[in-house]
C-alpha cells in the first residue's frame, strides 16, 4: 500500500498549511506487501531489486495559499468547526452529503435555508432579487421536474457561493431550479446514446471496434443535472423510474468472458456510475483481469471523485487510491497502460486539495485526462474554458476532451448552440501548447458514438440541425448512415423575410 504524507523540516506529519520558512517534501512509502511483492516479481523475472536514487531532487507540495480559502469549508455555518483532518477524511465526506428525491428532501431543504440570506439575487436573466422562502420553493419545484436526483458532496457544496447561488458555476450543475428550465427539444430523449443497442452482455456497451465501455456501478458520490445516463443512474425522480441494471457476480463474469473472446477488443472504459463507487476489492479484480486478458492493451477508470471528492485520494485510512495506484504498477509492469479520467467543468471546482490529490496521482505514475461538458451560463465562454485548461495542465492532467452537452431532458437551457463549440475550438488554439488543447466531440444521437465537432457534414444555424458520419462504425444499418445534432430552439439564427 502507498502511503504518502507531508514532512516538516522538524520531523513530524502534517497536511499543507505549515510556515512556508518550512520545507515541504512527500515522503512516499510502500507497504511491505507491495515491496514484498515487487521485489519477487523482480526476481522472477531475474532482475535485482534497485535501491532509490539518493541523488534524486526531493519532491515538493505545492506552496499552501495564505488567505480564507485554506479551510474553505468553515463557511458552512454546520461545517464550521470541522478540523482539517476531519473534513478530509472520505467517511465524513460520505456521512455529510446531502440529498434530495422524490422520498426526501428535509436534509437539502434544511441545508439551503441555513445557507442563503434573507434575500439574493434571481438568475442573471430574470434579474432583481428574491426571497429565501421563494428561491427554496425554485429548488423544490426543480427537484420535481429534474431527470436526477440531487446528491452532492460536502467539498462542492463548500466551494458554491451561497450568497448568490442560482449563478454559481458549481451549483448550477448540480441544484435544479424550476424557473431555468425550458420546453426539451421535440428530439430530446432519455438514452440519447442508445447504449443499449450494442449490448452484447449486460453492463458493457461494445460500439467501436476495439474498445468498450464497462459499467459495473450506477451509483455516483455527486449526481450532474445533465448526465447522459439518467435513465440508469441514481435514485429515482418524480419524472424517471430507473432501470440502473446492478451487476452481480455472475454478469461480470459474462463481462471479462465477453472481452476476452473478442480479439479485436483492445482497450475498455471502466463507468457507471462512477468508478468512485467500486469497492477497492472489485476495482483490483477488475484491474487484474484486463491485465490479464491478452486481448486488451489499456483500460481507464472514469471518476468525477478528483473534481468532486480530491480528498479521498489523499486520505490515508482509504484504501481505493492505494489499489488505483497498485493496479496502474502492475498494468505498466505487463507492458500495458491504465489511465484515470476525470470531469472537470469549471477552474472553481479545483482547490489546493485538488492539487494535492492529483499531485499524489502524478507521483505514483498514474496518468490523468479530463473531459468537460460544455454547459451554457457555466464554462460556454474562451476566458473560462482557458482558464480551467490551464489549471488542469498545471496539474498535468491532460485536457482530453470538451464534449457538447447531450440531449437529455429538462437540461435544454444548458445546452449550448454548436456553433458555440465550434468558436470555443479556434478561439483556444495556440493559447497553450498544442498537447495540452482539448478536442471538441460531439456524442452523437442514437448511438453514432464520438465525432470531432468541426467534421460536421452540414451545418444549418437556422434549423441548428447538424449532420454527422461515423465511417468506423459498421453493421446495423449503420453505413453511410447520417446522424443529426439539434440545437436548442432559442439559439436557432433568425430567418430573413424576403423583401
Amino acid at each position: 500500500m502507498f502511503r504518502q504524507a507531508l514532512i516538516r523540516n522538524h520531523g513530524s506529519l502534517g497536511v499543507l498549511g505549515t510556515p512556508s520558512s518550512h520545507v515541504r517534501r512527500i515522503a512516499t512509502s510502500t507497504s511491505r506487501y507491495a515491496l514484498e511483492t515487487h521485489n519477487h516479481e523482480e526476481a522472477m523475472l531475474g532482475h535485482p531489486s534497485m535501491p532509490p536514487d539518493a541523488s534524486s531532487p526531493p519532491l515538493l507540495w505545492p506552496e499552501p495559499r495564505r488567505d480564507t480559502e485554506m479551510d474553505f469549508w468553515r463557511k458552512i455555518p454546520q461545517w464550521k468547526d470541522v478540523p482539517r483532518d476531519e473534513f478530509l477524511s472520505w467517511q465524513w465526506g460520505i456521512s455529510h452529503l446531502i440529498e434530495a428525491n422524490m422520498r426526501k428532501k428535509d436534509g437539502l431543504i434544511e441545508f439551503l435555508y441555513a445557507m442563503v440570506p434573507d434575500e439574493l439575487p434571481r438568475t442573471h436573466h430574470l434579474g432583481g432579487f428574491q426571497n429565501r422562502d421563494e428561491f427554496v420553493g425554485d429548488v423544490i419545484s426543480g427537484i420535481k421536474r429534474a431527470t436526477m436526483s440531487v446528491r452532492v458532496m460536502p467539498y462542492l457544496l463548500s466551494k458554491i457561493n451561497w450568497s448568490d447561488p442560482v449563478n454559481d458555476p458549481i451549483f448550477k450543475q448540480f441544484i435544479p431550479l424550476g424557473s431555468v428550465m425550458v420546453d426539451d427539444h421535440p428530439m430530446v430523449r432519455i438514452d440519447p446514446l442508445n447504449e443499449r443497442i450494442d449490448m452484447p452482455v449486460e453492463g458493457l456497451v461494445h460500439r467501436y471496434p476495439d474498445k468498450a465501455l464497462f459499467l459495473p456501478t450506477s451509483v455516483c458520490p455527486t449526481y450532474c443535472v445533465f448526465c447522459t445516463r439518467a435513465h440508469a443512474v441514481g435514485a429515482d425522480t418524480e419524472m424517471i423510474s430507473k432501470d440502473p441494471g446492478r451487476i452481480s457476480r455472475k454478469k461480470m463474469d459474462n463481462v471479462f468472458k465477453y472481452i476476452e473472446s473478442q480479439e479485436e477488443l483492445h482497450d475498455i472504459v471502466v463507468s457507471g456510475g462512477d468508478a468512485f463507487y467500486i469497492q477497492p476489492a472489485t476495482l483490483e479484480e477488475i484491474g487484474d483481469r484486463l491485465i490479464a486478458a491478452r486481448n486488451i492493451e489499456r483500460f481507464r477508470f472514469a471518476t468525477k471523485g478528483l473534481a468532486v471528492a480530491p480528498h479521498r485520494f489523499i486520505d490515508e485510512k482509504d484504501p481505493w487510491t492505494d489499489t488505483l495506484i497498485r493496479v496502474s504498477d502492475k498494468a505498466r509492469r505487463a507492458g500495458k497502460h491504465m489511465a484515470l479520467h476525470t470531469h472537470f467543468n469549471h477552474p472553481n471546482e479545483i482547490s489546493w486539495i485538488t492539487e494535492q490529490a492529483s499531485l499524489r496521482l502524478v507521483q505514483s505514475g498514474v496518468t490523468i485526462r479530463n473531459q468537460s461538458v460544455l454547459l451554457r451560463g457555466v464554462n460556454d465562454n474562451v476566458d473560462t474554458m482557458l482558464t480551467l485548461i490551464k489549471k488542469l495542465a498545471k496539474m498535468a492532467i491532460q485536457p482530453y476532451y470538451i464534449y457538447q452537452c447531450d440531449m437529455v431532458p429538462k437540461v435544454e437551457h444548458r445546452r449550448t448552440s454548436l456553433q458555440t463549440l465550434l468558436d470555443i475550438e479556434s478561439q483556444i488554439q495556440g493559447a497553450v501548447a498544442g498537447f495540452f488543447i482539448p478536442k471538441c466531440i460531439v456524442d452523437l444521437p442514437g448511438g453514432g458514438g464520438k465525432r470531432p465537432a468541426s467534421l460536421y457534414e452540414s451545418y444549418d444555424r437556422k434549423t441548428g440541425i447538424s449532420t454527422f458520419k461515423q465511417p468506423v462504425l459498421k453493421g446495423k444499418d449503420r453505413e453511410d448512415k447520417v446522424y443529426k445534432y439539434y440545437d436548442p430552439v432559442d439559439t436557432l439564427l433568425p430567418t430573413q423575410n424576403p423583401v
